[in-house]
C-alpha cells in the first residue's frame, strides 16, 4: 500500500535544508541569546540573521518582526496586545469574520466575554469571502481592531485585505491579518500594505513546529502578552528558540526562491486532483467548496464534498488506505464537530456533511495523484454500494 500525505495545510514535512540548519545548531555549543559571553553573542547573531532574512522576505524592517511559538500565539498576541492598547484610547470594539481560524475567533470571543469588548462577527458568502463594504459599514469611531485572515485554511479562499485594510486604517483602527496559510505563496511587501499586524507559522512552509512570527508595524498600539525578560524588544519575554528560528528562516528562504515555480505546480496538482476524482466518481457527485476564481484561491488547498457520503466515513477509509486528508482545521479535526467555516458559508447539509479537505506540498507528484485517486474512487464506490 502506498502512503499519500495530502494534509499540508495542517502541517508540512520539514525541508531537508531546514533540518540541516537546525541539527547543526543543536549539535553545536549551546547559547542563550541574552547572555553576554561568546556563546550568547553567537546565539544572538543567529537570531538576528534569521530576523534579517525573514523581514527581507516579507518586506518589513527587522525590528518590526517578533518571534513566537507559532500562529496561535501570534494571533493571540496580536489581538489581545492591540485591543488592550487601543482600549486605553477609548476604543473597545472588535470586528472579525465567521470564517476565521479558531485561534482568532476564540480569542475575540474571550475578549468579549472576559474583557468586555464589543464584538461584531461578519458573515461570509457561499465562497467564504468577506465583503470589504460590510467591513467598512461595521466600523465605528470606537473600533479598536479588525482581524481578517488572508487565505482560509479550510477552503483556500483569499480575502481582499488591501481594500479592507485601507478602510480600517482610515478610522484609526488596527488591522490584523492571519497569514499562516499564505506565507511562502503570496509575495508580501508589508511596508507598502495597509496592515498593522500579520501572523506567520514556520511549520506551514517546511519549517519546524513550535516557531512563528508576528509582524508589528512601527507605531502600532501593542502591549505584551507574555511578561518576564526583555527579549524581542520587550514585546515577548522568554529565551528564544535559536534552532527553530534558524530553521524557520531557512525554510522561508527556500519558499521565496522557489515561489515562481512552486505556485503554478501546486495549482496544477490541485486541478489534476479535481479532474481525476470527477472522472472516476462522476462530476455530478463532486462539488468544490471555495472561490471559483483562481485569483481568490490558494493553489494548494481544495475542499471537496462527496455528495451522498459522510465526511467521517470517508476520512476513516482514506486513513486505512494510507491517504492523509482532513475535515477542516487541524486544531479541531480530532472532533466530530462540523466545520464552522462551511457552516458560515451556509452550505446545504449534503455538502456540509460530506466535505473533505486535501492540501498539497513538498513531495507530492502528478503520478502520485493518479494512484491515490484510484483508491479514493474505490472507497467512494464501496461506501456508496454499502449504503
Amino acid at each position: 500500500m502506498n502512503n499519500h500525505y495530502f494534509d499540508h495545510a495542517s502541517t508540512t514535512p520539514m525541508h531537508p535544508e531546514a533540518v540541516r540548519t537546525m541539527v547543526e545548531l543543536m549539535q553545536g555549543p549551546g547559547g542563550n541569546g541574552s547572555s553576554v559571553h561568546a556563546y550568547g553573542r553567537a546565539a544572538k547573531s543567529r537570531i538576528s540573521r534569521a530576523r534579517d532574512s525573514i523581514s527581507a522576505a516579507i518586506g518589513c524592517k527587522p525590528g518590526e518582526l517578533m518571534f513566537t511559538s507559532g500562529g496561535t500565539e501570534s494571533n493571540n498576541a496580536a489581538l489581545i496586545g492591540a485591543a488592550t492598547a487601543q482600549r486605553k484610547k477609548g476604543r473597545s470594539h472588535i470586528v472579525t469574520s465567521a470564517a476565521e481560524h479558531h485561534a482568532v475567533l476564540h480569542t475575540c470571543e474571550w475578549l468579549r466575554d472576559e474583557e468586555n469588548f464589543e464584538l461584531t462577527i461578519l458573515p461570509v458568502d457561499e465562497f467564504g469571502s468577506v465583503d470589504p463594504n460590510q467591513v467598512a459599514d461595521a466600523l465605528r469611531p470606537d473600533t479598536a481592531l479588525v482581524s481578517i485572515m488572508h487565505g482560509n485554511n479550510e477552503v483556500g479562499t483569499l480575502q481582499r485585505i488591501g481594500d479592507i485594510g485601507e478602510a480600517v486604517q482610515a478610522i484609526g483602527a488596527v488591522f490584523h491579518v492571519d497569514a499562516v496559510q499564505t506565507l511562502g505563496l503570496i509575495r508580501y511587501e508589508l511596508s507598502r500594505m495597509p496592515v498593522d499586524l500579520m501572523s506567520f507559522s514556520a511549520h506551514k512552509i517546511g519549517g519546524p513546529q513550535g516557531v512563528g512570527a508576528l509582524y508589528i508595524a512601527a507605531g502600532t498600539p501593542f502591549e505584551p502578552l507574555i511578561h518576564g525578560g526583555s527579549q524581542e524588544r520587550k514585546r515577548r519575554a522568554g529565551t528564544e528558540n535559536v534552532a527553530g528560528i534558524a530553521g524557520f528562516a531557512a525554510a522561508l528562504d527556500i519558499c521565496v526562491n522557489e515561489r515562481e515555480k512552486k505556485q503554478p505546480y501546486l495549482d496544477k496538482l490541485r486541478k489534476k486532483w479535481v479532474e481525476l476524482l470527477q472522472a472516476g466518481i462522476g462530476s455530478e457527485l463532486i462539488v468544490i467548496n471555495g472561490h471559483p476564481d483562481p485569483a481568490f484561491q490558494l493553489p494548494h488547498i481544495v475542499n471537496i464534498s462527496f455528495l451522498g457520503l459522510q465526511t467521517e466515513s470517508m476520512l476513516m477509509n482514506l486513513d486505512m488506505a494510507g491517504i492523509a486528508a482532513a475535515s477542516g482545521s487541524a486544531c479541531t479535526s480530532g472532533s466530530l464537530e462540523k466545520s464552522h467555516v462551511l457552516k458560515a458559508m451556509n452550505l446545504p447539509p449534503e455538502r456540509l456533511d460530506s466535505a473533505v479537505r486535501f492540501s498539497f506540498g513538498l513531495g507530492n507528484t502528478l503520478e502520485e495523484l493518479e494512484d491515490a485517486a484510484r483508491a479514493v474512487v474505490a472507497i467512494a464506490d464501496r461506501i456508496r454500494n454499502k449504503g
